[in-house]
């Protein structure tokens, strides 16, 4: 303990404010490539933690023109830093972007974060040795529906003269971008084509603009395979607008397709359909007969399934899955659902009794239907002083606290990443230790959840602010573990979080949001800025709870669905009948809601565990059972604009 507090009385002296103030001068200078202003705060900055910055940051500007040996004896440097390592990846694109292979070849295998462009640069330079050997790893970067680097056209086009890949690849990697909605990467695939593939490139516009005009005048009764394409392509935009729409334009079309395609078209509009909670997905999906479903096929018709309490088409799903997909804790937990549901209990209980020993939303659920007990102690390893003495005087860990103590999250989380990515449990909990003693609550609790065999879940599941929050939850009538497992998936009690869409603070309100809550308060004197004081963020997060709590059945997982997406569309989730609040979880068809709710839903437990709720409950009971629609519930609540904007770190990805 002496050891750390001795590093922290060093940190905090007069000369560090003046070194803060010199860096981020430096950075802006950098940002603003002002060279000249840069190099005379580097002067300043020698000696200091973060020197490695700013040399970086020298040596970025100038990296086109600077000479071999100046870039080497930086990436030499003795320190285990990432920006390093970040400089390597950069001169690695100059030099294969200019051809320099020798030199290439010499930097690439000190490389350690690689992306697709320099892999593509690495092929490149291994042909000039290797004849054309590199060329047989081309397919896996070819066939994805993504766009990849101009560095990769070179060994594509090398893989097309050698016969490696060939005109069926281009059809297969063509198909991949219309279903992923990559029309420009489609477009530029159509023009190699030949023979019954071939199809106009303009084409594929006019089906993504308008696909229902499009299909009312396509000509299909001599169509080719690729015209037919472009049709599938409209088809399956037509039913991610309107399962109906897209119906009925295939009643008029669909015998100017071969078989095979139509069962295509059918799995398609069986996702589509059961993405928007519509019965007949299942009926789709079973005239898709056997054709193959990719992931999120198979993932949504599992929902659907479980939203019709249709338990043998739910196990008849899961089986249909690849042997990977089938190992996701959420699949392993419905097919045991589903086998206890037919009766095979002891074939559930072999899946449950693993799949309970995991920390997580599903681990939670199998232990509920082996009835353990909630209450049982949480794991409390605790670091030794000596192990949180030899962490803290980690220069990675010193520069993390530095570029946290600035406001420079995404330079201290990369810094924070790269200090701690081969630690082994201990460590990584003494460096939560660390974090959770300078304050950094959310670098705290990323390192305690990595751990493998030794746990603190006081670290992995802090409870910062306790005294400030009572009476704001007092207030409210709040579930202080709810509460809490809410805010540790918003911001992980990161006062200052940000997220991409303007949300703020510990409970990441929206400005409009916390406006409206602010003149129901009465609060006359507020104004923005005060949505990232402590005090004032907690008032407007838990009044907002406590406002989308009582709209939603007192229900926490519909109020947590609507905190995160708005109360209108958590209404609109509810099924015809009433669900399980686990299917109403799984099935929510925004992606980043449908995580969301599950954590927090879990977090809650171990909160609740922690405080030490009197008469501890299951998460299945807190869960508990989602009322259908009604006439009443399905009435849209009146709203600053509609549904009130999403308090979540990142919007939803809408169906």
């Amino acid at each position: 303990m002496k050891y750390l507090l001795l590093f922290l009385c060093c940190c905090l002296t007069p000369a560090w404010a003046d070194q803060d103030a010199d860096f981020l001068a430096a950075r802006t200078a950098y940002l603003a490539g002002n060279a000249g202003k840069l190099d005379s705060y580097a002067k300043r900055l020698k000696k200091s933690p973060l020197e490695v910055y700013v040399s970086y940051y020298q040596l970025r500007l100038k990296l086109e023109t600077a000479a071999p040996d100046t870039v080497q004896a930086f990436l030499a440097r003795p320190e285990d830093n990432p920006m390093i390592d970040k400089l390597r990846g950069e001169w690695l694109k100059v030099l294969g972007h200019k051809a320099q292979w020798t030199l290439f070849d010499s930097e690439y295998p000190r490389l350690i974060k690689e992306d697709a462009e320099l892999t593509c640069y690495a092929l490149q330079a291994r042909r000039h040795t290797q004849s054309g050997s590199p060329l047989s790893e081309v397919r896996e970067l070819w066939l994805t529906g993504k766009g990849q680097p101009e560095s990769c056209a070179t060994v594509f086009a090398a893989a097309f003269d050698a016969g490696i890949l060939t005109e069926p690849d281009v059809w297969q990697r063509l198909r991949l971008a219309l279903e992923a909605g990559n029309v420009s990467l489609a477009k530029q695939l159509a023009d190699k084509l030949t023979g019954p593939h071939q199809f106009a490139a303009s084409l594929l516009d006019r089906a993504a603009t308008d696909p229902d005009r499009y299909l009312d005048k396509a000509k299909l009764d001599q169509a080719n395979a690729g015209q037919r394409a472009v049709a599938m392509f409209a088809l399956q935009r037509l039913a991610k607008q309107s399962p109906d729409v897209a119906l009925a334009q295939w009643t008029k079309i669909a015998a100017y397709f071969p078989t095979a395609e139509q069962h295509h078209f059918y799995g398609w509009l069986g996702y589509e359909a059961a993405r928007v909670e519509d019965s007949r997905a299942l009926h789709w999906y079973k005239a898709a007969l056997d054709e193959p479903l990719n992931e999120q096929q198979l993932a949504w018709r599992v929902r659907a399934a479980l939203r019709a309490q249709n338990w043998a088409e739910v196990l008849n799903s899961v089986n249909a899955m690849g042997e990977v997909q089938r190992r996701d804790a959420a699949w392993r937990y419905w097919k045991a659902r589903a086998l206890q549901a037919q009766g095979q209990t002891a074939e559930a209980v072999k899946l449950f009794t693993p799949l309970s020993t995991e920390f997580s939303f599903y681990g939670q659920l199998a232990g509920d239907e082996l009835a353990e007990t909630p209450g049982a102690e949480l794991p409390a390893f605790k670091a030794s002083a000596a192990d949180i003495a030899a962490i803290s005087a980690l220069p990675g860990v010193r520069r993390t606290i530095a570029l946290y103590r600035m406001d420079l999250r995404a330079e201290a989380l990369q810094e924070w990443t790269w200090a701690l990515r081969n630690f082994n449990d201990q460590e990584l909990l003494a460096a939560a230790e660390i974090a959770r003693r300078n304050e950094m609550y959310d670098r705290a609790i990323g390192a305690a959840d990595r751990t493998v065999n030794l746990h603190d879940f006081s670290l992995r599941y802090l409870a910062p602010y306790r005294d400030v929050l009572q009476t704001h939850i007092r207030e409210n009538g709040l579930d202080e573990a709810w509460v809490y497992g809410l805010m540790r998936q918003e911001s992980r009690f990161a006062t200052s979080a940000k997220s991409n869409v303007g949300a703020a603070g510990l409970m990441q309100v929206m400005p409009s949001t916390a406006r409206w809550i602010a003149k129901k308060l009465g609060l006359k004197s507020y104004r923005d800025s005060l949505i990232h004081q402590l005090d004032t963020n907690l008032k407007l997060g838990t009044y907002y709870m406590k406002n989308v709590l009582s709209s939603a059945d007192d229900s926490p997982v519909l109020a947590s669905a609507a905190y995160n997406a708005g109360p209108n569309r958590a209404r609109k989730w509810r099924g015809d009948q009433p669900l399980e609040g686990a299917i109403y979880a799984e099935s929510i068809p925004f992606d980043e809601t449908r995580d969301y709710v599950k954590k927090v839903m879990s977090n809650t437990m171990y909160y609740a565990r922690q405080f030490g709720t009197p008469t501890p409950r299951s998460l299945k009971e807190r869960l508990g059972i989602i009322a259908p629609k009604t006439a009443e519930n399905q009435q849209a609540l009146p709203t600053l604009s509609g549904d009130p904007p999403l308090t979540g770190q990142d919007s939803p990805v809408a169906p």
